[in-house]
Formats: structure tokens, sequence, C-alpha cells
């Protein structure tokens, strides 16, 4: 039995031994072509909320492919800082209204 184990052993260390070291010219595993974004954020309109729900980015080696990451947040904060400014200009708009109607209000 002792000699059965032994010589198990063996063939298998040099089979693992064959397999990492000179396995051929061939490539263990073949190179395969990086993922792409499938479906980025709209560029004919602004960007809603189903949108980025529906975003999937595509995972890299060591995780997400940065460059689609910071395209993504890129988009998403120039949207939102145009948002922004868009809500002030109409608050700012509405306090405006609002501060001239209590003019009119104190001079009839």
């Amino acid at each position: 039995m002792f000699w059965f184990l032994l010589i198990t052993m063996v063939v298998v260390v040099a089979a693992v031994t064959l397999a990492v070291v000179g396995g051929g010219d061939s490539e263990v595993l073949p190179e395969v072509a990086p993922e792409q974004l499938v479906d980025p954020l709209p560029a004919a309109r602004p960007v809603d909320r189903a949108d980025v729900e529906a975003l999937r980015l595509p995972v890299a080696v060591r995780g997400y492919r940065m460059e689609d990451v910071d395209d993504v947040l890129v988009r998403l904060g120039a949207e939102l800082a145009e948002r922004d400014a868009r809500i002030a200009e109409l608050e700012g708009a509405l306090a405006g209204a609002a501060g001239g109607d209590d003019a009119e209000d104190e001079h009839s």
C-alpha cells in the first residue's frame, strides 16, 4: 500500500510540474477582449432614474473598468450641476416674483 501511494504521489507531482513549467508554446488561457459598456447613458436626452438603474458597468480583472466608471460619473455630475443651477435659477425667479407681489400689495 505504501508503494502505491508513493508512486501515485510522484505521478501527480510530475504531471502538475509538467503542466506548470513546460506546457508547450501555447498559452494556458487565451487573451479575452475587455468588456465594453453595452448600453451607455443616452446622449440625445438627459439621464433619468431608469437609465441609472438599468446601467450595468462591465467588470474587469480587478473590479470595474475605471474609464467607464469615470465617464459615467462625469456625465452624471455635469447633469446634476445643470439641474442644480436651473433649480436655483427658478427658485430665484420665484422668490423675485413673490417679492414683487408683496411690494405691489404694499403700494395698494
